[in-house]
């Protein structure tokens, strides 16, 4: 089974992430495997009720693609139980954009994964963003990328994990002393 981080810590993926094949094409409603499935966003507007149907007894999520637009995601909130966001490449960084809309101007407060081609080197980022999930690159050590978060103790920029910025920060703790 594959591993993923959540909430900071590796665990075992009970979830399947369902992508195209080589043709393009995407298994029909009642093929999917049973279990947890994440499905395409584009798909899931497709095929909503049916999926719905054939998944009552097991949860579903939804991934967004990096034109995918969050807004037309906030009515099935309560139908889903986990949003992931796509990072085809690294360089793409539209997905932190979608994740910070989702937690603050949408409110979503499930599980927000990152997948795709998701790094080391960005996870910290990501957690700044509002993701608590990552399913690390497959080639990299999902344990090494553990000590992401850890590398940078103190961030300038208020985000959604800590809106305050560090000058707020610094200037309520001065005035606190000073009481």
């Amino acid at each position: 089974m594959a591993l993923i981080i959540k909430n900071r810590e590796v665990v075992e993926d009970d979830w399947t992430v369902v992508r195209a094949g080589e043709d393009g094409t995407l298994p029909a409603v009642d093929a999917l495997l049973p279990g947890k499935v994440i499905v395409p966003f584009t798909w899931w507007k497709e095929h909503k009720s049916a999926l719905s149907a054939a998944h009552q007894k097991e949860p579903i999520g939804i991934w967004l693609a990096p034109d995918d637009e969050p807004a037309e995601l906030v009515e099935d909130f309560d139908k889903i139980a986990l949003i992931a966001v796509d990072f085809p490449k690294f360089s793409d960084g539209r997905g932190f954009s979608i994740g910070r809309l989702l937690r603050e101007r949408y409110h979503w407060t499930g599980e927000l994964r990152a997948i795709g081609d998701v790094l080391r080197d960005q996870l910290r980022f990501h957690a700044r963003c509002g993701f608590d999930a990552f399913a690390v690159r497959a080639d990299k050590d999902i344990h090494d990328a553990l000590n992401a978060f850890g590398e940078l103790s103190i961030p300038y920029q208020g985000a959604v994990d800590n809106p305050e910025p560090l000058f707020r920060r610094r200037g309520a703790a001065a005035a606190g002393a000073s009481a």
